[in-house]
């Protein structure tokens, strides 16, 4: 485990709990995602804050301008402590390590689905409830169209693979039959 990942994790166990105290845990959640993907899709603003010859002070005044209103206090505080520590590479880490203590606390789970076609919202709910009853918690749903697929799902929660697809199903008939064969 690098020591960013290290890092990243205790930022992020403080912010749960200010969020927690708050009352704020998924509110906060919504906002480090928003900012890491405000981040990721703008290079200006991504070589602004990586360059050494800026202060952090000018880089915290143009973030804290750019971000005003957009984001809670919490968000901001950590946001800056980041900035004045020369920490904003763990920004991404940081949100996932969020959403993993923020899953353990709240008993919720992140499954990505991968479909042929975009789930309705009565699919979502179905796949939800069926892998929610599987783990024993309560599943948030993201729909990931995959036109290789032939049919059925694959749907991946934390580290598991659970492979309901077409191609899945007829992988594993096939090596039963050559199981059976070398026998």
């Amino acid at each position: 485990m690098s020591q960013d990942t290290v890092v990243a994790k205790r930022y992020a166990k403080a912010l749960f709990e200010v969020a927690v105290e708050e009352k704020k845990t998924l509110e906060v959640e919504q906002e480090l995602k928003a900012l890491v993907s405000a981040l990721d899709s703008n290079t200006d603003l991504q070589r602004f804050i990586s360059t050494p010859k800026i202060s952090g002070e000018d880089k915290l005044a143009v973030l804290k301008q750019t971000l005003e209103g957009k984001l809670s206090n919490v968000v901001i505080n950590t946001l800056e402590l980041l900035v004045e520590r020369g920490r904003m590479s763990i920004l991404s880490e940081l949100l996932d390590s969020y959403v993993k203590i923020e899953g353990e606390s709240l008993g919720l789970a992140d499954a990505t689905v991968y479909s042929m076609y975009e789930l309705n919202e009565q699919e979502k709910k179905a796949v939800a409830e069926e892998f929610g009853t599987l783990t024993g918690r309560k599943i948030r749903v993201a729909n990931v169209v995959d036109k290789s697929l032939l049919g059925g799902l694959k749907v991946i929660i934390g580290d598991t693979l659970y492979d309901g697809s077409l191609a899945g199903k007829l992988e594993r008939l096939e090596k039963s039959f050559n199981d059976k064969h070398r026998r």
